[in-house]
């Protein structure tokens, strides 16, 4: 499956890598792969995240850094859609997506 980013998913990796940038730009760096390497995990196993509270979301973990990552499944069009990427610690508003 492919991915397909949201522009919020898109502006979400962007400010955690700007975030951590300000302190510290190697772990900028390596945080932002860690995340992108679980996303190409999430292509071979779409499946891999819990199912939501709501309808048709899913959650994944990313690895090491412990992000989350809301996304839909678009079988129709075989692509995963990124809805969003957050710190555990941020208030997660999904309900909206």
């Amino acid at each position: 499956m492919n991915l397909r980013y949201t522009r919020r998913a898109l502006e979400d990796i962007s400010e955690i890598a700007n975030f951590i940038r300000t302190e510290n730009p190697q772990a900028a760096e390596r945080v932002r792969a860690a995340i992108l390497d679980s996303l190409k995990l999430l292509t071979r196993f779409p499946r891999i995240g819990r199912v939501t509270t709501v309808s048709g979301v899913r959650k994944l973990v990313t690895r090491k850094y412990r992000y989350l990552v809301y996304y839909k499944l678009d079988n129709d069009a075989e692509e995963i859609v990124l809805l969003t990427v957050q710190h555990p610690a941020r208030k997660r508003d999904i309900e909206n997506m």
